[in-house]
């Protein structure tokens, strides 16, 4: 069974794909964190995000990158977002996430083209959002536990822009696909999120 989760930055996605693996007893994959290293190494070798043969050199980062704690930071966020628009990179980060999603007995996946371009075949699928000061909150919240210090005025307009940046870029935009189900998590627990999206899976499936 294949499991697809699209949404914008912090709408509770990332959190919901792991809860359904466990659930489920499938394998997951943070989509994001591919561009997210991409975006990191670009900052690491002095590069441009914007230019696009710099960000496709960075394609080519090395495994132990996925480990590096920045990658969770709002600017490396910010980087991957700027990468991501570039066709090259999502060309280069294809072929892993599709032989991802399509390994024997299936997984879960999370990201923001999932359900349109990486697995449009997939038995569940999912569009989570939340509106843009609820993700804010959160955003805030999770940077303040590991110790930074950022202004949830300065995180709210920051998703603001990566999601208008994500919604209108050329390749693979960030959209709800056709047969996806919507969750907005904006006034849910993380209990009752999981609990409403494993109910909207299980619907998916048996309705084949």
């Amino acid at each position: 069974m294949i499991i697809a989760v699209d949404g914008p930055t912090a709408s509770g996605k990332g959190t919901i794909a792991k809860a359904l693996a466990a659930h489920f007893g499938l394998p997951h994959l943070d989509t994001g964190l591919l561009y997210r290293a991409v975006g990191r190494q670009v900052f690491l070798t002095g590069g441009n995000p914007d230019d696009a043969d710099a960000a496709h050199a960075a394609c080519a980062f090395p495994e132990t990158l996925l480990g590096d704690p920045e990658l969770r930071s709002e600017d490396t966020g910010g980087y991957a977002s700027r990468v991501s628009v570039h066709p090259a990179v999502r060309a280069a980060l294809l072929e892993r996430q599709q032989a991802f999603a399509n390994q024997p007995g299936g997984a879960v996946l999370d990201g923001r083209d999932i359900a349109t371009v990486i697995a449009p075949h997939a038995d569940a699928k999912l569009f989570v959002t939340a509106s843009v000061p609820a993700r804010a909150m959160r955003r805030w919240a999770e940077m303040k536990q590991l110790g930074k210090d950022v202004e949830r005025a300065e995180i709210e307009a920051d998703l603001a822009e990566r999601d208008e940046r994500d919604r209108n870029r050329a390749e693979a935009p960030l959209r709800q696909a056709e047969g996806a189900a919507l969750l907005d998590t904006s006034n849910l627990t993380k209990e009752m999120a999981v609990a409403t999206a494993i109910a909207l899976v299980e619907k998916q499936v048996a309705r084949g």
